[in-house]
Parts: C-alpha cells; sequence; structure tokens
C-alpha cells in the first residue's frame, strides 16, 4: 500500500520546511565602495546563496532609520534607508529572488518605531493629538528633593536604567523598552494598528514580499495599567 503525504490538509507550509538565510544588510555586501552593505549588493548574491541550497532569504531591517539601533528604530516604514538604495532597488530584489524560485522575507518592527517617525512627532506635539494614544504617555509619578520626575512605574529598560523618557514639550514621559529613540506603539489603539498593518505589513506584501520574521511579539501587549514590576532582587540595578 502506498501512502501520500501530498493531501492538502497535510502538505506543510513551505515556511514550516525551508532553509532561510538570513542577511544583515549593513555588513553583507558593498556595492559602491561606500562601506556600507546594500540593496544591490545583495542582488548580486542570489545566485550564489541560491546554489548553497537556500529557499528563502530573510533581510534584517532595511528601513529608513536614524540607525539609533542599526535599523531596529524606524522612521518610514514603506523608505528603503538611503544608504541601502531605493525602494525601486528593493522592488528590483524582490523580483530576482522570486525568478531564482526563492522567497523573500523581512523584519517586522513594529513594538516601537523611531523618535524620528511621523506618527511619534505628531504624538508628542500636544497633549490633545489625536495620535497622543498611539504611544504610552504618563506624568510623571511624583518629583524627587531634586525637583526630578519620577517615572510612572519601576519598569527596566532592556538596554539598561528606566523604560521611561520625560518629555519636556508636554511635560509626561513615554514608554520605551529598547532606547530612548524607540517609543513602544500602543497596540490597544485601533487606529495605531491599522496605520501599523497598511504602512509595515500592507505596503510590502503588495510589493511582492513574501512573510516577514515577527521581531519582539511578546511584547506588543502591555500589562494592563502598566503597574510597577514585582522586585525580585533588590539588589539589582
Amino acid at each position: 500500500m502506498t501512502i501520500s503525504s501530498a493531501h492538502p490538509e497535510t502538505e506543510p507550509k513551505w515556511w514550516k520546511e525551508a532553509t532561510i538565510y538570513q542577511i544583515y544588510p549593513a555588513s553583507f555586501k558593498d556595492s559602491n565602495n561606500d562601506g556600507w552593505g546594500d540593496m544591490k549588493g545583495i542582488a548580486s548574491k542570489l545566485e550564489y546563496i541560491k546554489e548553497l541550497g537556500a529557499d528563502a532569504i530573510w533581510i534584517s531591517p532595511f528601513y529608513d532609520s536614524p540607525q539609533d539601533d542599526m535599523g531596529y528604530d524606524i522612521a518610514n516604514y514603506e523608505k528603503v534607508w538611503p544608504t541601502y538604495g531605493t525602494n525601486e532597488d528593493c522592488f528590483a530584489l524582490i523580483e530576482k529572488t522570486h525568478k531564482l524560485g526563492m522567497k523573500f522575507i523581512t523584519d517586522l518592527v513594529i513594538n516601537h518605531c523611531s523618535s524620528e517617525h511621523e506618527w511619534f512627532k505628531e504624538s508628542r506635539s500636544s497633549k490633545t493629538n489625536p495620535k497622543r494614544d498611539w504611544f504610552f504617555w504618563r506624568p510623571p509619578k511624583g518629583y524627587d528633593a531634586e525637583g526630578k520626575p519620577i517615572p510612572p512605574n519601576n519598569w527596566r529598560s532592556y538596554f539598561g536604567g528606566s523604560a521611561w523618557t520625560f518629555d519636556e514639550k508636554t511635560q509626561e514621559f513615554y514608554l520605551r523598552l529598547f532606547c530612548s529613540t524607540q517609543p513602544d506603539l500602543n497596540w490597544e489603539n485601533e487606529d495605531c494598528r491599522k496605520a501599523i498593518y497598511e504602512s509595515a505589513v500592507g505596503y510590502w506584501l503588495d510589493h511582492g514580499v513574501d512573510g516577514f520574521r515577527i521581531d519582539v511579539g511578546s511584547l506588543y501587549s502591555k500589562v494592563a495599567g502598566l503597574p510597577d514590576a514585582p522586585v525580585i532582587d533588590e539588589n539589582s540595578k
């Protein structure tokens, strides 16, 4: 008796069995001798990657960015960082990847964005701005003996220190679990979620991206009310 595994209900998804080749664009291949890798450099090595047996390439963040965190601080989800090339260079790379029979995956960094993103610039402009709630803004818990504002809770950044940065203009703190220029997006806000999907996801799907590697997806949801975290080591900083 011959048993076939090709039934559509049991056929595994391509991404479950694919060999995926990760590319860090900054250092992979420089096509114009400026010291940075770029889209054209990646394109020039696609045949080599295919010969290695890769089924897909996964490119780390290549979006427009101040580069405070090597591209994980995104200022525009719909634009390639100019040092890496143009959007047209990226579209050509996607097309060539597909012609070689490989899939194209990119990082999806949507727990936070850059403080240079227009969404955040609008949000921090005033307490009444429609995008204020797209990020986590809170007043100081109080003020210390020197008159300095105290963060809303005791949460710590993954990069060290408080997870809150004080904004002088509106006299409130904003939450940023990573560096001070990476404000966390508020996934509880429906308009924010829609904008994220349209800009960070939909735009690239429309241009041929096959999938995404989700960055820090476990951090999208925050504890309701943003309470203090339990202290398990009194000596920790």
